[in-house]
């Protein structure tokens, strides 16, 4: 029963494109589409980037056979649904032998999720939005994503211009430092008495 839910979700979730799985990752969605070509299903999304107004596919991938899900009860409400059903995923992977991360990510990923990395240094993400093992399935795949997206992200590089700026902000920083350094200095020996 897993296999075949597992499977379905595959169906629905994975894009097979130039035969690899890739999922793709959505960052700040702005809308998804499903399309049904050649009766397999593709999920397009795009992601604002920042300071433009243009969408972005990214696409993090995410081998399915290298993951080991688990199902188990779900709490929350329900009715009699929930005590026979169990809906609740569990997708775990351990991050160290994961050779479909590269290792900067993977280090990244390690540094970032310590919460959520049990001791045998598996990564551990549940998900029970739902009362679907495929929906929880499809949650925890895209929570793993961002989770890769995430720390597979550059810091922002300042350009010579961001240089220039935080340079002349200092400067300016530091005279009215000095400004209010020289006004307080003034006021304290004004308050001094002389005893000659």
């Amino acid at each position: 029963m897993a296999a075949h839910i597992a499977r379905r979700c595959y169906l629905l979730c994975f894009n097979f494109s130039a035969g690899t799985n890739v999922i793709p990752q959505l960052v700040k969605p702005r809308g998804a589409v499903i399309r049904d070509v050649n009766n397999t299903f593709q999920l397009n999304a795009g992601y604002g980037t920042r300071g433009t107004d243009t969408t972005q596919d990214v696409q993090v991938h995410v081998p399915v056979d290298r993951l080991t899900v688990s199902y188990s009860r779900s709490s929350g409400p329900g009715g009699q649904h929930v005590n026979k059903a169990s809906t609740k995923a569990e997708v775990r992977f351990h991050v160290q032998t994961a050779d479909w991360i590269p290792e900067d990510v993977r280090q990244k990923i390690l540094e970032k999720n310590k919460s959520r990395i049990n001791k045998a240094g598996e990564l551990l993400v549940t998900s029970e939005l739902s009362r679907s093992q495929q929906r929880n399935f499809c949650d925890c795949i895209q929570k793993i994503s961002a989770i890769i997206t995430e720390a597979s992200e550059k810091p922002h590089e300042p350009t010579a211009e961001d240089i220039a700026l935080r340079a002349k902000r200092l400067e300016k920083r530091n005279k009215e430092r000095l400004k209010q350094k020289k006004i307080h200095s003034v006021t304290k020996q004004s308050r001094r008495v002389d005893f000659d």
